[in-house]
């Protein structure tokens, strides 16, 4: 089945014994009753299927997990109250049962970085970042470090770094370390990490899968190696996804697909201007054939799917004349997301990486003048004036 096919049917239409509603509802209970205490006792101890408590289970987020993990190829999923909340318990999860080490991207979302180093590395986890693009080099930090886990984004934030995951999931394999991989910018449209290699497939939902700025929440997609330990582990810290976000995740992800492809083909469009506009010194975008990762793109990613991020450099721009640029946009929303339908553009020193220290925004190569745009659906020449006019 395709995964248009997928986005639209997965999920809804299993958990009504009759008169079935045609999407899933909004199940709002916190506990469940059963006919009778045996019935009951067999749910709590997992020897049935059924509801007991919502911080368990519950029929809306478990249909969005279904549904999630159709798209991405898993064995299981976990719907979690945020992105971050998702990526933590994926993390915990690959090293329930191994070394306390972490080896990660050395580019990555700041958040990523402020979990790794503020919370994991305070309670006891050893913490190493690498280039992951460098296979050599990561390969020899790996071996020095010997992770339980190692963290990387499909598609890097914000400088749109692709590193070969198969090749690190080889990697990982090698290592007894369970691969845990981002995939909010690249999404399973693009591509699924489950089928090359990795042990587990993040999303913030906030982003491109409920697509419209209206959720905050998280998915953990997994391998059956790792799925029930992920949802023992979920019992106990409760990190789940409120039933209407569920629901309104689901709705989004029906057109999904739709909203992917149109957004892919408008970066390509904006992408493509920004490259010749004498005030942008450098453009980050996959689908261009110069990218630093071409060859792991065009054998990783399909055929005129890169995503929808562009990022870029405006010439000798400080914080000053970025506020200026961005203050000057009229249709592009200023705001700290990415993925809805509409475009938007933050900038990292400001946002996404506001909590990482200049000197390692600055070994990340985050400058100054960098800015990250989100593209949307609307029509291309629109989002191309208006950057145009605020470029002046």
């Amino acid at each position: 089945m395709k995964i248009h096919t997928k986005a639209v049917h997965a999920g809804d239409r299993k958990r009504a014994p009759q008169n079935i509603p045609v999407t899933t509802p909004i199940y709002t209970a916190s506990s469940y009753s059963c006919e009778s205490m045996e019935q009951l006792d067999r749910v709590f101890g997992q020897e049935e299927p059924g509801y007991c408590y919502s911080r368990y289970d519950n029929p809306t987020n478990g249909a969005l997990e279904e549904l999630v993990c159709s798209l991405e190829g898993g064995h299981g999923a976990l719907a979690c109250a945020s992105g971050m909340a998702a990526i933590q318990m994926a993390v915990v999860t690959a090293l329930n049962d191994r070394r306390k080490s972490v080896v990660a991207a050395n580019a990555t979302y700041g958040a990523t970085v402020s979990l790794l180093m503020k919370v994991l590395e305070p309670s006891g986890v050893a913490v190493r970042f690498a280039d992951m693009c460098d296979l050599d080099t990561l390969r020899a930090v790996v071996a020095e470090a010997r992770p339980g886990c190692i963290l990387m984004e499909t598609i890097s934030n914000p400088l749109l770094r692709v590193a070969q995951m198969d090749r690190i999931a080889e990697i990982g394999r090698e290592a007894g370390a369970a691969l845990v991989v981002d995939n909010t910018f690249a999404t399973p449209m693009i591509v699924r990490p489950l089928e090359l290699g990795a042990h587990f497939s993040v999303h913030s939902v906030t982003k491109y899968l409920a697509g419209h700025g209206d959720v905050l929440g998280g998915v953990v997609v997994t391998d059956q190696q790792h799925f029930d330990s992920l949802r023992t582990l979920s019992r106990a810290i409760g990190p789940v996804l409120g039933p209407f976000e569920s629901y309104l995740t689901m709705r989004g992800i029906k057109t999904f697909p739709l909203r992917m492809e149109r957004q892919c083909a408008n970066a390509c469009r904006v992408a493509s201007w920004l490259s010749t506009h004498p005030r942008v010194g450098r453009v980050h975008f996959t689908g261009d054939p110069s990218h630093p990762d071409a060859p792991a793109i065009r054998r990783l990613f399909p055929a005129n799917l890169y995503g929808a991020m562009v990022s870029f450099e405006i010439k000798d721009a400080g914080q000053a004349e970025i506020f200026r640029f961005m203050d000057a946009l009229k249709l592009v929303v200023r705001a700290t997301s990415l993925g809805d339908v509409h475009t938007m553009m933050l900038y990292p020193v400001m946002s996404s990486h506001r909590e990482i220290s200049p000197k390692h925004r600055e070994r990340m190569g985050i400058k100054e003048g960098l800015v990250r745009l989100s593209v949307g659906i609307e029509a291309p020449e629109d989002i191309i004036e208006d950057l145009a006019q605020a470029l002046g």
